[in-house]
């Protein structure tokens, strides 16, 4: 780490609550001795679950498809939520998996990055999941509303960063996926 570069945090102070994370402030100083107010969310880790199965000899993807607040469209993504206050980043995957799809598998943690660390201070972890099993239905929050649909492994590699596919942490997805599979050939094709 460049010591050159870190700023010291002096005192944080919670501006707003916002249910799924914290708007704070942070009073920092630089080495050369400036001094700032920063602005910081808070927020619980984030997961995603990238579950993976064939189907007619075809690399598939289970994805959902829900509607979005902060956009007010429809996008599709791999199950992913937010990991709980004393939860384990794998257990928040596997949960998250159950509840809005109702399957299980074998679960491989890809990676996981701060997700903007200019202003943000968690983490996101991303798992492939491998050898599903559908066990139940959905047990979805009170204001969730999620088709579950299978996609072509490369429909959306080909489609990822567009129309129904605008979404910043499933191209981070796809990238920890790609990255994988460069050793896992069998990921994209069973050719």
């Amino acid at each position: 780490m460049k010591q050159e570069l870190m700023w010291r945090t002096l005192s944080k102070e919670k501006l707003l609550d916002c249910h799924i994370f914290d708007v704070l402030t942070a009073e920092r100083t630089a080495p050369d001795g400036r001094k700032g107010t920063f602005v910081e969310i808070s927020s619980p880790d984030w997961i995603v679950a990238i579950p993976w199965f064939i189907k007619d000899g075809v690399p598939h993807f289970i994805m959902e498809e829900q509607f979005r607040h902060g956009s007010e469209s429809v996008t599709r993504e791999f199950p992913a939520g937010l990991v709980e206050k004393g939860e384990a980043a794998l257990a928040a995957a596997q949960r998250e998996l159950m509840e809005e799809t109702g399957i299980r598998g074998t679960f491989t943690e890809l990676g996981n990055v701060c997700p903007n660390n200019a202003f943000m201070s968690n983490r996101q972890s991303f798992f492939l999941v491998t050898d599903l099993e559908k066990v139940s239905g959905q047990s979805l929050d009170p204001n969730e509303t999620i088709d579950v649909i299978e996609v072509p492994v490369e429909d959306v590699i080909r489609d990822m960063g567009t129309g129904l596919y605008d979404n910043g942490i499933m191209m981070m997805a796809i990238g920890f996926f790609l990255r994988y599979a460069e050793s896992h050939p069998e990921l994209r094709s069973t050719e």
